[in-house]
């Protein structure tokens, strides 16, 4: 069975003159393991897309089926319990929490219910381990204003993963790195991705970024059209 399948999503936001379609039919399909590229001008739809597929707004119309769940037909609680379980953002700006250290930001997925003893032991080990295999294991006790801005985003790679999540859903993560960041940012969430047998859709500006992946469509007219 295919992991992700969105058929005809269909988005538009209200205006004075009438609705403004965003997404005019949006049809894909995913497997574990997979990562594409999303590229397009500004205001071409390509975050209302994710936005859409991580379950933070919802379509006019069309189906989303992840691992055979439709998010449109839980309820508010299962739909929270969805968003924190199936799927990992990272966004351009690292929301990391400037009081937290390391640790506690990549641990901060798990704080949304409440957990055994052994599970929160196991999480505390996860969240280790993803720090160490994204190279910063010795900042685990740092803060974030301590890290440099490619620092940062490698802690909210990490803090997507922490529920192994089936979808990870990245916004312009390297929109705010140097070049050099922004491919080993971009390099180190294909590698993570491929490890942990999820799927990735990243937004990005850049062609060079996304030069890097398999598969690479483009925004027009509301629709995803190969680049």
């Amino acid at each position: 069975m295919t992991a992700l399948r969105v058929q005809n999503v269909v988005k538009a936001f209200p205006a004075l003159s009438g609705p403004v379609p965003v997404l005019a039919g949006i049809d894909l399909t995913m497997e574990p393991g997979e990562a594409m590229a999303l590229t397009g001008p500004s205001g071409s739809g390509k975050s209302t897309l994710l936005h859409v597929l991580g379950a933070l707004e919802k379509s006019d119309s069309g189906s989303i089926d992840l691992d055979g769940i439709d998010p449109s037909a839980l309820n508010s609680d299962a739909l929270a319990d969805y968003r924190n379980s199936k799927i990992g953002f990272v966004f351009q700006d690292h929301h990391l929490l400037p009081q937290c250290t390391v640790l506690e930001n990549v641990l901060s997925p798990g704080w949304a219910k409440k957990r055994s003893h052994t599970e929160a032991i196991a999480l505390e080990a996860r969240s280790r381990d993803l720090l160490h295999r994204v190279g910063l294991g010795s900042r685990l006790d740092h803060l974030p204003a301590a890290l440099s801005g490619g620092e940062r985003q490698r802690a909210a790679v990490a803090r997507a993963l922490l529920l192994k999540p089936r979808l990870v859903l990245a916004d312009e993560p390297t929109g705010n790195l140097d070049r050099t960041s922004a491919f080993a940012v971009a390099r180190l969430l294909l590698d993570m991705i491929a490890a942990e047998n999820a799927m990735l859709i990243v937004v990005t500006h850049s062609m060079e970024i996304a030069g890097l992946f398999p598969r690479r469509y483009r925004m027009e007219d509301g629709r995803l059209a190969p680049a």
